[in-house]
């Protein structure tokens, strides 16, 4: 594998590291015009509003305290809030009030009062709010003129001017700060983002690595998470795909070793016995007719092994379809069972046990494949008694109907009943298979009844035999099958004979 140690633009990693460093950027963007660009119309619009609640307090402060508690007052109030405030007493004493660290505007102010003055004379609700022009001419100031009157305290014409500008050495130490405040953010975002980048890739470059091992043709692998759970989960679903394309491949591997010891037996065969045809018995008519016939009967193996080749290919593909009708079952496996009656010639005994008339809705010729693929199976594999029961019953629900092949061979140890129904799969205890069939039976009953959704299953005990089994609901209830039940005054149950 080769390392790329190039810049990717288009790799994960690089674009985390770009999107956190861009939003780190965009956030620094946002502080710096808010509090440089638009300092001046933020500080205007929360100064002017701030003015407003201080006006209310001092009027309030005016008609709940005493003149001197007053006074006091205002002056906490100008100090604390960068306010220009002068109180005019009946006599005409001007009383100023001004922030301590400020002092350059206070004679500006202070020769605004009679401007401000002339515009209180002339207001109807005894106070006026107007902005003017500051020291420089260029900056706003907020004035404000109201009469503080009371019979049993001394009136006031009172003059407040609050500037809407901030202090110059303000924005200055904001400008200061905020290029420390930009220059940590943007190392810490090229930090960060580096090493969540590198955490998250990691293990996806690991799976990467993983892949391409499996690209190449080593199946079985095992790919390694993270902490994150998508990789987690992609982690477990490459796992999952490694180990079944190495089962996919072992199994094709048998497959192919099977069906190849399956052609060339009868290959074989047919080649013998047409050199014995044309060599030696070729003017004998009885030697000639049997050996006609074995040629003539593993043509037909052939044909058969080839026959389930292609149905199990077309079931597993998906392109088999079903042809579902209403049938009698129980017809369906008298048929298939008498076909069998050659068999007794050998010494089997195949029978059929159907106590009444089933009929289901399904495939009648897919369901007489089953039927008989499970009972030749059964005859292959039958023991020394050579016995092979066929029997039809009602399941406990009365809604089905379960059909049973049941042989006394040596049976199939409990770990491999889930691996019979695999092509070519030979169990332990039948290790050398026969040469009759083409060893897809099973799996051919198995891919009928996954298409019908039907329920099969196979029960076995070692030296006792075998029970394979499959179940189709009814699609017609045969009530004389079903004795209806009736409760006695005693509370036993009687059953119509």
């Amino acid at each position: 594998m080769k390392h790329n140690l190039k810049l990717d633009s288009h790799s994960i990693k690089f674009k985390t590291w770009m999107y956190f460093v861009l939003f780190t950027t965009c956030l620094i963007l946002i502080l710096w015009s808010l509090q440089v660009f638009f300092l001046n119309t933020f500080y205007e619009s929360m100064k002017s509003q701030q003015t407003s609640r201080i006006i209310n307090s001092i009027n309030e402060a005016y008609d709940n305290n005493s003149t001197a508690r007053f006074l006091r007052k205002v002056e906490t109030i100008a100090d604390s809030n960068d306010l220009y405030i002068y109180l005019v007493n009946e006599n005409g004493v001007i009383t100023s009030y001004q922030p301590s660290e400020e002092v350059a505007g206070a004679g500006f102010y202070y020769q605004q009062i009679g401007t401000i003055g002339e515009y209180l004379k002339n207001s109807k609700n005894n106070d006026v709010t107007l902005k003017i022009k500051g020291v420089d001419n260029t900056k706003e100031v907020l004035a404000y003129g109201a009469v503080l009157s009371s019979k049993d305290k001394t009136s006031f014409n009172m003059y407040l001017f609050s500037p809407l500008w901030p202090v110059k050495s303000t924005i200055n130490i904001l400008t200061s700060q905020l290029f420390y405040v930009t220059f940590i953010a943007l190392t810490l975002a090229c930090i960060i983002s580096l090493y969540l980048s590198t955490r998250i890739t990691r293990p996806i470059r690991e799976i990467v690595r993983s892949a391409e091992r499996l690209a190449s043709g080593e199946y079985g692998i095992v790919f390694k998470g993270s902490h994150y759970t998508e990789i987690n989960n992609l982690a477990d679903t490459l796992t999952t795909t490694s180990i079944e394309l190495e089962k996919s491949y072992a199994l094709q591997k048998d497959l192919v070793a099977n069906v190849s010891h399956d052609l060339r037996t009868p290959l074989t065969m047919i080649k013998s016995y047409a050199e014995m045809i044309r060599d030696l018995s070729g003017d004998d008519p009885v030697k000639r007719e049997k050996h006609l016939n074995v040629i003539i009967n593993e043509t037909d193996r052939l044909n058969t092994l080839v026959e389930d080749l292609l149905t199990v290919s077309k079931m597993q593909s998906g392109k088999m379809t079903l042809n579902v009708t209403e049938f009698n079952l129980s017809e369906a496996a008298r048929t298939i069972v008498n076909t069998y009656e050659i068999k007794n010639e050998e010494g089997y005994s195949i029978t059929l046990d159907c106590p009444s008339e089933f009929y289901v809705s399904a495939d009648e010729e897919k369901i007489k494949q089953v039927i008989s693929n499970l009972i030749t199976n059964a005859v292959k594999f039958c023991g020394e008694d050579k016995t092979v029961k066929v029997s039809l019953s009602r399941s406990r629900a009365h809604s089905s109907v379960i059909c049973h092949v049941e042989d006394h061979g040596i049976g199939i140890a409990s770990n491999e009943l889930e691996h019979v129904w695999e092509r070519y799969y030979k169990t332990s205890s039948n290790m050398v298979r026969t040469t009759e069939g083409s060893g897809l039976g099973l799996s051919i009953v198995k891919e009928i009844m996954v298409l019908h959704r039907a329920e099969y299953g196979v029960n076995s005990t070692l030296g006792k035999g075998t029970t394979f089994w499959f179940e189709l609901p009814l699609s017609r209830i045969d009530q004389t099958a079903v004795k209806p039940e009736f409760t006695l005054s005693d509370g036993s149950k009687l059953k119509e004979k």
